[in-house]
């Protein structure tokens, strides 16, 4: 969606799009032997781009991974502090860092204190409007790509919110935690399997929160379909389905959507789901994952790389930079994920050819169904033949934030708005955020196992039980009592 485009309810909701960080030019080697080794999925690090095939014995179940010994507590159930005023410290000023400074200023009692990003006019810009909605003028942080560790060192600053291209997720959500922060990142938090480990391990010996603010959790027909599920209108969850399908050729080519190339340059790098968490935790949430279920396997299959290359081909004129990639990412990746309770997880991503834009959001089970884009469903006893039924017949199941916040303010329907309310809700009054660091390393998990896995030729690769034992036991998310 262009910036100019107008807001549509069920417009895509997120890519993190800009503050201009440069690539890590070695990320690709490193990434790959990394996550080859950590998954532990008995493909080795021939799985890695620019390695030779995998193996064409290699097994089909996973070994189990090693788990990391814990360095502290754990997060689950920790509250955050009481505070009557939240001060936010925002890193990352381009379409999406603008977009959700706006929406922290609405909610009462939270303070844009600091801002950062190495564009000097894009930290200007949004101090302008933290100054117009009769705040302070914030501090800025524009010296380089360093200068957000000066932004996290500040004694006054709460929260961290993160909203720069993905390479940055870790080094930002660490240097955050090391603070003595609270952090919430963009999707994914972190593109390595070792990488979300550290974030786990950070949390757990910081005692900080670090989040992966997933807008998708909060949408309005998630949050109904989720106290649906947990009311047992579907009865025996059996399966679901989220995805990310988005025809971004055209603001992956733009020369001003993204501050540089850097979200196109990442299909030169990994061939999997390299965006997997809009689709994925609405439907980890339907299903209780880590508060009674637990993502064990992920299987991925990919298409040829094919979009991106006609794309420029029939648009980008001889010369342009663009034209010394090589794409490898799949233009469609379709992974299965397995949980302990035998449920079944479809996820799909493909954003390099012409398709219009879907989530997918499937949940089915014993007593019906439903289905997104468009909204449908069917249940029994009360639907019989093959016609579906009337999704906005079943408005009551809405979730409290949505009948106190029927018009929120912001793009995306609304959720960004719900999400960061909750947030700071949580913050202000001392309750227990409704994901945690847990939620982000298994939502992100599938970036480095899907690429591992279409390496594999399909082969399974275990999903790293990041609760370390604790998924067993159910607990509250998103599915929240108002307090």
């Amino acid at each position: 969606m262009h910036e100019s485009a107008p807001q549509n309810p069920r417009q895509p909701e997120t890519e993190t799009e800009t503050p201009g960080h440069a690539q890590d030019p070695g990320v690709s080697r490193r990434f790959l032997l990394k996550s080859a080794g950590a998954a532990g999925a008995g493909v080795g690090v021939g799985a890695g781009l620019g390695a030779g095939p995998a193996r064409a014995d290699a097994a089909a179940e996973p070994a189990a991974a090693a788990v990391p010994r814990r360095q502290g507590a754990t997060m689950i159930g920790v509250p955050f502090e009481r505070r009557g005023t939240v001060r936010v410290g925002i890193v990352g000023l381009g379409n999406r860092g603008a977009s959700m400074t706006e929406l922290f200023l609405a909610v009462p009692g939270v303070r844009v204190v600091a801002l950062c990003d190495k564009v000097r006019a894009k930290a200007e810009k949004v101090a302008a409007t933290v100054k117009a909605a009769g705040q302070p003028a914030p501090a800025l942080y524009t010296k380089g790509e360093g200068d957000y560790a000066q932004l996290c060192g500040r004694g006054d600053v709460d929260f961290v919110y993160v909203a720069t291209p993905w390479e940055w997720h870790f080094p930002m959500a660490e240097a955050a935690l090391k603070a003595g922060k609270h952090v919430g990142v963009e999707c994914p938090a972190a593109m390595e399997l070792d990488q979300l480990w550290r974030l786990v391990d950070l949390s757990e010996r910081t005692r900080r929160h670090c989040m992966q603010l997933e807008n998708c959790c909060y949408g309005k027909n998630e949050m109904r379909v989720l106290r649906m599920a947990h009311a047992g209108v579907f009865g025996e969850l059996l399966h679901g389905a989220g995805a990310y399908l988005h025809d971004l050729r055209e603001l992956m080519f733009s020369p001003t959507y993204y501050e540089g190339p850097w979200r196109r340059q990442w299909h030169t790098r990994l061939r999997g789901d390299i965006y997997p968490t809009h689709g994925f935790a609405p439907v980890a949430n339907y299903m209780d994952v880590n508060r009674g279920d637990r993502a064990v396997r992920i299987s991925t299959v990919g298409s040829p790389a094919a979009g991106l290359a006609a794309y420029r081909a029939q648009h980008m004129p001889a010369g342009d930079p663009s034209w010394k990639e090589t794409y490898v990412g799949s233009d469609l990746s379709v992974s299965l994920v397995q949980t302990a309770k035998g449920r079944v997880i479809r996820l799909e991503h493909g954003v390099s050819n012409p398709h219009p834009y879907s989530r997918v959001n499937t949940l089915g089970g014993t007593k019906g169904v439903f289905e997104d884009y468009p909204p449908r469903i069917y249940l029994e006893p009360e639907m019989s033949g093959d016609e579906w039924g009337d999704f906005g017949a079943y408005a009551k199941w809405d979730h409290w934030l949505w009948k106190e916040h029927a018009n929120p303010p912001g793009g995306h329907g609304g959720m960004d708005y719900i999400m960061v309310f909750r947030l700071m809700q949580c913050m202000q009054q001392g309750l227990v955020p409704d994901f945690d660091v847990y939620d982000a390393a298994t939502w992100s998990a599938p970036v480095p196992l899907s690429h591992a896995s279409i390496r594999a030729k399909g082969a399974p690769q275990e999903i790293p039980d990041f609760t370390r034992g604790q998924w067993r036991a159910g607990r509250s998310g998103v599915d929240s009592v108002k307090p």
